[in-house]
């Protein structure tokens, strides 16, 4: 997709919104606006943060053709000096955001941005689509590798996916959850993520028959053999035909890296006999790899059984979220600032769940003194914690759950993206990304990464914090008496 696509990506009322403030005295009015998100798919216990590259990149070129206001213009709802605007657009806010492959939970501030309303309000729809889309792929691949134990878990959905977009963003999104490799090409060529694939059953076909179609393809690909037994018969064709090249092909030429996928049928029963055939056949080494419509509960369920697979595919269901294809990020004005002064702001609802927490805020995760995260800590942005104190945490609805912390730890999460438009975050490619998420899930509890009533990981307000959202709830719920 080329820039000018993107630039306007934008929901029309973001822009009707846009000219409004830019007609009133809110022009040069500086916003608060937080991404966050209220429900953890899946009804798992943490989320992945992914989408910031896609972000930062968006900002960086985010400006607006010719074309662009040619037909903005046509739609006749615009004032001239607002598109005369539009056309030297250049992004001068500033952005704050938790880091690619953080751990992260409901309502906590993911990015803050700090702009004009003008430029805060253009920035909505795709901050919104791309943090959710690549969260949402990053934290389903996170459970499917939990639930593969270690084993190698290969993202292989790129013709199941809802467009090119999602096809490369998602199998980025999916390596930096954990994922170990793509069948997708060109996420290989654009990311570095490792690619690779076998035959399909059309391979398979074309040949005059089984034996002859592995043959070739271990002659071709003596180091990248994976042989695909399920065309005809596993058990009575695919197998034997395999162990028969092995034996006259790749152990000849010292070849070690092969195996045998199943992509059908009754994958415990079918796995369990195929490694019995390859143990008596003397080829220990060969690996199973199973494929079929698998997602986490499946690859546990057969893991459970005792499936001796060695490595899992997995596609529609991770390049889709099948399960629960909606992250559900929203991004809400939190504050403005009047006469230098930061005024907090505040969304009230009569689902408590939807109640935005206001004012421009820092993010820490408290850690443990043996180095586990128990919460995280949301305090306003100028707080001082002095961690020579003890911490009193406490539970945001049920306040009388107290924990006091003695030997803690606070890492900020939010870090400074942009300031004044000029990015001063440099980017790590995906593979520091991937390790950043496996030190970040490695710090928390496994009964967080539990798939059924998993714990859950509290994020706590300071007491100022909690203080102040509660008297705007306050204020704004107490109604005047209608005689005065």
């Amino acid at each position: 997709m080329n820039r000018t696509k993107e630039s306007m990506l934008i929901d029309f009322y973001e822009f009707t919104m846009a000219n409004g403030y830019f007609e009133s005295p809110y022009r040069e009015q500086i916003v608060y606006f937080d991404l966050f998100f209220r429900r953890i798919p899946d009804g798992g216990g943490y989320a992945i943060m992914a989408g910031l590259e896609s972000v930062v990149r968006y900002i960086e070129n985010l400006a607006f053709t010719e074309a662009d206001i040619d037909y903005l213009h046509s739609r006749g709802v615009f004032s001239e000096d607002f598109l005369e605007f539009l056309s030297t657009f250049r992004f001068t806010g500033d952005v704050y955001a938790v880091e690619e492959g953080t751990v992260i939970f409901p309502g906590e501030p993911i990015v803050t941005v700090r702009a004009t309303a003008v430029e805060a309000q253009l920035l909505e729809t795709f901050l919104l689509l791309t943090i959710n889309h690549q969260s949402l792929i990053a934290t389903k691949a996170s459970r499917v590798k939990h639930a593969a134990q270690g084993r190698t878990v290969i993202e292989m959905g790129a013709r199941r996916a809802h467009g090119v977009s999602s096809a490369n963003l998602g199998a980025r999104a999916a390596y930096i959850g954990g994922a170990d490799r793509t069948s997708n090409t060109l996420a290989d060529r654009l990311y570095g993520i490792p690619a690779g694939g076998t035959m399909a059953h059309s391979w398979v076909q074309m040949f005059e028959d089984e034996y002859a179609a592995f043959k070739h393809y271990a002659e071709l690909y003596p180091d990248l053999s994976i042989f695909l037994v399920d065309t005809y018969d596993t058990l009575r064709s695919g197998v034997p035909n395999a162990i028969r090249v092995i034996k006259e092909v790749l152990k000849p030429g010292g070849h070690e890296n092969y195996a045998v996928r199943i992509d059908s049928g009754d994958l415990y029963y079918l796995s369990k006999e195929a490694r019995r055939m390859l143990d008596e056949a003397g080829l220990p080494e060969c690996r199973i790899v199973a494929s079929n419509a698998l997602d986490e509960y499946l690859i546990r369920a057969l893991l459970s059984q005792g499936a001796p697979i060695d490595v899992f595919g997995v596609g529609e269901r991770l390049i889709t979220s099948k399960n629960d294809p909606v992250f559900g990020g929203v991004y809400k004005l939190t504050a403005i600032e009047e006469e230098g002064a930061i005024v907090p702001k505040i969304k009230i609802s009569d689902n408590p769940e939807k109640i935005t927490t206001p004012h421009f805020k820092q993010l820490y995760r408290v850690h443990e003194a043996d180095g586990h995260a128990c919460a995280d800590y949301l305090t306003l942005h100028d707080e001082t914690i002095d961690t020579s104190k003890p911490l009193v945490l406490f539970d945001p609805t049920h306040t009388w759950q107290r924990q006091r912390l003695k030997n803690y730890s606070l890492k900020p999460l939010l870090v400074p993206i942009f300031k004044g438009g000029r990015r001063v975050y440099e980017l790590p490619d995906v593979h520091a990304i991937r390790r950043h998420r496996e030190q970040s899930l490695g710090a928390m509890w496994e009964e967080v990464k539990r798939f059924d009533y998993p714990h859950q990981y509290y994020v706590d307000l300071s007491e100022k914090l909690w203080n102040l959202k509660h008297e705007l709830i306050k204020a704004h719920m107490i109604k005047p008496n209608k005689n005065g």
